[in-house]
């Protein structure tokens, strides 16, 4: 009898601390979601008002700084009215291999006339063909949100095989 009624007392204890966890996670997450900041604003998303101007595009045709590592290159001119289908694409009538000497533009990477599995092309791969799906171009507009990247030169690393 005494074991029995030890196992219920176990299986009563295991209920309440099961229910205790419970309890907790779910005034947790309650708590934290009223910490974090909504993302939206605090406009109404339904009401009716007038849009912020379209920013201009910037087609200085210079070259731009890269952000980051491996950031794909921004496209510095205006491409309204490039045509990008299965059909055409226009970015490859100055960017393509071939082409460059003609037009001084650069070239696309050697890296677009590659497979997956790192085999040479003769022309630019499928899965590089849609330009737009990486390249974007650049408009005059405040960022959405602040930039903090630093790169390691700004962190006091000095490139391999310089003075100490």
């Amino acid at each position: 009898m005494r074991s029995q009624d030890s196992s219920g007392r176990l299986i009563k204890r295991r209920v309440w601390a099961i229910a205790a966890v419970a309890f907790l996670m779910l005034t947790g997450t309650v708590t934290l979601a009223q910490v974090v900041p909504s993302l939206q604003g605090n406009d109404n998303p339904m009401e009716s008002k007038e849009a912020k101007p379209v920013p201009k595009w910037v087609i200085d045709d210079i070259r731009k700084m890269r952000n980051y590592p491996d950031q794909p290159p921004i496209i510095p001119h205006s491409i309204e009215g490039y045509q990008l289908t299965v059909n055409a694409n226009r970015c490859l009538s100055c960017h393509r291999r071939e082409l460059t000497e003609g037009s001084g533009a650069p070239m696309i990477s050697v890296t677009h006339y590659m497979t997956r599995e790192g085999q040479m092309l003769a022309d630019v791969s499928p899965r590089r063909y849609f330009c737009t799906a990486c390249h974007v171009p650049q408009a005059d507009a405040k960022p959405l949100v602040p930039n903090i990247f630093k790169d390691m030169s700004e962190l006091g690393f000095k490139p391999a095989g310089s003075e100490q």
